[in-house]
């Protein structure tokens, strides 16, 4: 299996990846049939994570996610905290995840939990 470090790092790759690299970038970070729930999602493979991470991304144009801290795991399972970047510097999201691993390293599952959102 690859490292904690090693599937943070493809997970992040994949909710920055530009539009002609998503899929390639989803496919790399995550299983076939892997799941992601947060409080506003709730999805299932590829198809739908790209969905997914597209959609984040058109409703917030220009941001970054970044790692917040350090990778932490034990067994099959990771966790990392996360904020969203904007373009001014500024981080109005924040949220931490934790992510069970398939043998090769790829995400099968992730539950994410939001710190930090703007008012509506």
């Amino acid at each position: 299996m690859t490292t904690y470090d090693d599937a943070a790092q493809r997970y992040f790759a994949a909710w920055n990846a530009g539009p002609g690299e998503l899929e390639k970038a989803v496919a790399a970070a995550f299983t076939e049939d892997a799941t992601y729930t947060d409080p506003l999602a709730d999805v299932r493979g590829h198809e739908q994570l790209t969905a997914a991470i597209a959609g984040a991304q058109e409703q917030f144009p220009g941001f970054v996610f970044r790692l917040l801290g350090a990778v932490d795991g034990h067994h099959a399972l990771v966790r990392f905290g996360w904020e969203l970047v904007a373009p001014d510097g500024s981080a109005p999201v924040a949220g931490f995840d934790v992510a069970a691993l398939a043998e090769d390293g790829r995400i099968t599952s992730v539950s994410g939990f939001l710190d930090r959102v703007p008012a509506v």
